[in-house]
């Protein structure tokens, strides 16, 4: 049994875990107990989990295992609601994990139920802000929110799959920190079970969806990103059709994921219409350029309904042009797909700057004049470092909360 690094449990599955109560002379029912304590009850001790019994918990704990949830080194909140976690973990390497109350609108009109709720929502904006708190937990269950309606809330968390990222693209921050290591699968687990715990919410009573897009790639962290996508939906109980991972093209990945049996939503980031272009702003482009790339995302297996989604950061006077926006239609036709346009978030050490919201409005319009579904994420968390791009473990800002 291959076992993490650490001795945490977050990250060993069903068959993991029965292997390890066996190991200690247990019934093989016990690594049930500590599969629901660990996923589903996100139980933050083991001495806590009062299923298991009294010489176990105390036989574990003395062999150096522990749960495993990284703890919050930094927490800085947005006026907006959104909420950035530096979390801390066991080598005491940090990475980033944002918190988005109703989201960014980066599943609008891919073809599944966390995109339909968006288009719902904003025809009948739901009365109750973000999930949180033990007495709108209740209302959850009960299908309530005061005596009127139903409560439709939505939360997403971006989580990341490596500290730093080698991928090098130019407009993002994280790049600048280079990769120091991949994150295993306990540990891409626990930035989500450690969010889940603040914010005090509760899968699948309340919709959370996930975006693998924080800090590194996670197609270069491939078997990790996997194994953390299963535990989530077979124990944290989060729907794969909830979940979204983006890749910078790693084509060889692409065509592996799409064989996956528990398979997340796939986003490309295209950021370039043409090869020079993209080559200059993704240096990955020069080793799988857009011919292969668009190949693999030709070939790639959609469920039914669902789109593929394409994202493109606009950078002034780079890659905004209507130019480069006809180009796009030209890509991405004969594929079942969308594309998620994001206005550069700005910082100082990038030397690009954001459109302006005219210029982004013209770009969509291209678009979808011609039949391409187009969608302008909303910047969520930008005056904390914690917009799409921006994370870089960045602490010289407002107090932390």
């Amino acid at each position: 049994m291959a076992l993490p690094s650490t001795n945490s449990l977050l990250g060993l599955n069903l068959e993991e875990l029965t292997d390890l109560a066996l190991r200690f002379g247990q019934a093989a029912y016990r690594g049930q107990q500590l599969f629901d304590a660990v996923y589903r009850q996100k139980m933050e001790r083991v001495e806590s989990v009062s299923t298991l019994p009294l010489d176990l918990r105390a036989r574990l704990a003395d062999e150096g295992w522990g749960v495993g949830v990284p703890s919050t080194d930094r927490k800085f909140a947005s006026s907006d609601g959104t909420v950035r976690y530096l979390l801390k973990l066991a080598d005491g390497e940090t990475v980033e994990t944002v918190w988005m109350p109703d989201g960014d609108g980066g599943e609008s009109g891919d073809g599944t139920e966390a995109g339909d709720e968006i288009e719902s929502d904003e025809l009948d904006p739901p009365r109750v802000g973000a999930a949180g708190g033990n007495s709108e937990s209740k209302r959850v269950e009960s299908g309530r929110a005061g005596p009127s309606r139903p409560v439709r809330r939505r939360a997403t968390i971006c989580v990341s799959s490596q500290v730093g990222c080698a991928v090098n693209c130019k407009f993002c921050f994280t790049a600048l920190l280079g990769v120091k290591r991949n994150l295993e699968a306990g540990e891409i687990v626990g930035q989500i079970v450690a969010v889940l715990r603040d914010q005090g919410v509760e899968p699948p009573l309340q919709r959370v969806n996930i975006d693998f897009m924080g800090m590194g790639e996670p197609f270069l962290n491939y078997d990790n990103f996997m194994k953390a996508a299963r535990l989530l939906v077979e124990g944290v109980g989060i729907p794969e059709g909830r979940m979204t991972v983006s890749t910078a093209g790693i084509v060889p990945r692409i065509y592996d994921f799409g064989r996956e049996a528990v398979r997340p939503k796939l986003a490309i980031s295209l950021n370039g219409s043409n090869d020079e272009l993209r080559s200059e702003v993704m240096p990955l482009n020069r080793k799988w350029d857009l011919g292969e790339l668009m190949k693999a995302a030709r070939e790639f297996p959609l469920r039914a309904r669902e789109r593929l989604t394409f994202e493109y950061v606009l950078l002034d006077g780079v890659n905004d042009a209507p130019e480069h926006a006809r180009e796009i239609v030209k890509l991405v036709r004969g594929i079942r797909a969308k594309i998620n346009l994001i206005a550069l978030n700005p910082g100082s050490e990038l030397p690009y700057r954001t459109p302006d919201a005219e210029r982004v409005a013209d770009f969509q319009k291209i678009l979808m004049s011609a039949g391409v579904p187009a969608f302008v994420r909303r910047p969520r968390g930008r005056d904390i470092f914690a917009a799409c791009g921006q994370l870089k473990r960045t602490v010289e800002i407002a107090p932390a909360v």
